[in-house]
């Protein structure tokens, strides 16, 4: 049985920064690999990074690159999403998720989701 667990957001004014956390409990085959997703209102869910504990960051989308970071507690089996300089563009739901394919080069199918953390942005 898979579980993650998402926390860290929070509203925030723009030009800050916020860490979001995703503590991931179950089989290692599927925990080893996780994705952030984002759902702003009224929009479709995307990817957004995703992290291989053996190697680190896999992918960070072109809309995000530069601004957010990949890093992972193996103690904790805790991957992080350090947002910086905020904008109201990254108003949304973040989720994380487990056991995600790839459709057109972008992660998607996952089979394990989090109850996601909202980061607003004014």
């Amino acid at each position: 049985h898979v579980q993650l667990v998402e926390s860290g957001g929070g509203s925030v004014q723009a030009g800050g920064s916020l860490r979001l956390s995703c503590a991931a409990s179950g089989a290692a085959d599927s925990t080893n690999a996780i994705t952030w997703f984002r759902q702003a209102p009224g929009k479709e869910r995307v990817g957004v990074a995703a992290f291989y504990t053996p190697l680190g960051p896999t992918y960070i989308a072109s809309s995000v690159a530069g601004r957010f970071t990949l890093s992972w507690d193996n103690e904790k089996n805790t991957v992080y999403l350090q947002i910086n300089r905020l904008g109201p563009e990254d108003t949304a739901m973040y989720y994380c998720a487990a056991d995600c394919g790839l459709r057109d080069g972008r992660p998607a199918d996952c089979g394990y989701w989090g109850q996601g953390t909202q980061v607003t942005v004014s």
